[in-house]
């Protein structure tokens, strides 16, 4: 498996992401949006749209953490994931993201914006390769990561996938 990953890694140009895993942006549109017109929501320009490869391996995890955008999440290859979203009302779901259709498995999931979400490998030793793409376009100035004790006061009925899903 170590090879694989590191195969991986090196050929998709990967780095560490903040959250958990590796990542690459692959696409940035050119178009842009003028926020003013979404709201309050943003501040400053947003492109129309992004995407990443995203790597997770089952010795790690996409910790908790939302963005206002929707993001749709893409399956490439390796073990399916398990994606956890928490809602504004705290309501927990998972979601399995993989090839296997017959075992209600799918392909590709929307997390909407807003929602709290992090992800798992679901197999031992092994990893797990999608793509993310999030329209408006991702800014760090959009990502929120909270720490185990913030997100157990906003939600005291999840904290066990709260200490699961969480760094510090």
């Amino acid at each position: 498996m170590k090879e694989n990953i590191d195969k991986i890694i090196k050929e998709l140009k990967l780095e560490p992401h903040p959250e958990g895993g590796y990542f690459r942006e692959t696409y940035r549109s050119n178009g842009i949006i003028n926020t003013s017109n979404l709201g309050k929501k943003y501040t400053g320009e947003r492109n129309y749209a992004t995407c990443i490869y995203f790597l997770l391996t089952s010795d790690s995890f996409s910790a908790l953490h939302r963005i206002k955008q929707d993001e749709i999440w893409h399956f490439y290859t390796g073990s399916p994931i398990k994606l956890h979203t928490i809602s504004a009302s705290g309501k927990h779901e998972e979601h399995i993201i993989g090839n296997d259709l017959s075992k209600g498995e799918v392909p590709q999931f929307v997390v909407p914006g807003g929602f709290w979400f992090g992800a798992e490998v679901v197999e031992q030793n092994s990893y797990s390769l999608v793509g993310c793409t999030v329209s408006p376009g991702f800014s760090f100035e959009d990502f929120e990561l909270k720490s185990k004790k913030e997100l157990t006061s906003l939600f005291p009925n999840q904290e066990a996938i709260i200490s699961k899903l969480t760094h510090h």
